[in-house]
């Protein structure tokens, strides 16, 4: 249904990259202009999971910016699913951007309180509404997601990377790529949530037996999900003047400039070779003035 036709694996240099580390992105955003980045991945065993279960509503999770939320609503459209999207906090007078766009291609949106939201597991409310869907979790979390992310590192021969690094968001991106990693490479994860140190524990419930070296660090979230800086956009502005490659305020951007102060650091030896992911999410900056970000 996506295919990965549009995908590149685009080298790149800057300023502050020495000669002795060589830097490739690998441009997940580029696979659909809908269902872009990581979230078909995440999408494509729970669809066949639901179909086989002969289910044709999916019900997930997310909030008013939601990148899931969003690429849902087209998947479930394309796989001809009727589908809802419990959405956490009350519904504003005008929909955001994501939530419009979802909308338009079929979600029908549910508003919860946020209270509510955070039970949403337990909620009657949620049960009700469960037993006849297929329930995705929020940000596709679960073994079926981290299935389809294994198959990140398989669109272009990654093997001689010595570092993977992606941003953690759920943690199913980077249990995929952990469980899909040779032996010999460290998968690093950026956490962009604060305060986040559960991930560790929600990764490794996804992981295989055996694994490679992996992390996640937490010191790059800038402050917290969705939080910016004038540092952060005038590095997403810098970077894409460099490179070419436009970055977005919540993951991938914050993903760049935690490479660039790991290289500052020291983290990666000389004649290493890091493999960033690029997991979409560019609808994020749609949230700020126009202007503000030059891509």
């Amino acid at each position: 249904m996506i295919t990965y036709d549009h995908i590149t694996l685009d080298a790149f240099s800057t300023s502050w990259l020495p000669d002795t580390i060589q830097a490739a992105m690998l441009r997940l955003d580029k696979s659909d202009t809908a269902v872009s980045g990581n979230k078909w991945f995440k999408l494509k065993y729970n669809l066949e999971e639901a179909k086989r279960q002969g289910k044709d509503h999916l019900l997930t999770f997310g909030g008013a910016y939601s990148n899931h939320i969003a690429a849902t609503a087209v998947a479930c459209k394309l796989a001809g699913l009727a589908c809802t999207g419990v959405i956490r906090g009350e519904r504003p007078a005008v929909l955001s951007h994501t939530l419009q766009q979802a909308s338009d291609n079929g979600m029908q949106l549910l508003f919860v309180s946020r209270s509510d939201y955070r039970q949403k597991e337990k909620s009657p409310l949620f049960k009700e509404l469960a037993d006849p869907v297929y329930i995705i979790p929020e940000g596709g979390h679960n073994a079926l997601g981290a299935k389809g992310c294994e198959e990140i590192l398989s669109i272009f021969p990654t093997a001689d990377f010595t570092h993977i690094l992606c941003a953690v968001g759920t943690g199913t991106t980077l249990a995929g790529l952990i469980n899909s990693a040779q032996p010999p490479q460290q998968v690093l994860g950026i956490a962009v949530l604060k305060g986040a140190a559960y991930l560790e524990k929600e990764v490794a419930a996804l992981l295989h037996a055996t694994v490679p070296d992996w992390r996640i660090l937490h010191n790059y979230h800038g402050g917290g999900y969705a939080k910016t800086s004038p540092e952060l956009i005038d590095f997403i502005n810098t970077f894409h003047k460099e490179t070419g490659i436009p970055t977005d305020i919540i993951y991938t951007g914050k993903l760049v400039m935690a490479f660039r102060e790991l290289t500052q650091q020291g983290y990666f030896p000389d004649e290493s070779k890091v493999l960033l992911i690029h997991t979409g999410g560019l609808q994020g900056n749609l949230s700020l003035p126009p202007g503000v970000l030059s891509l």
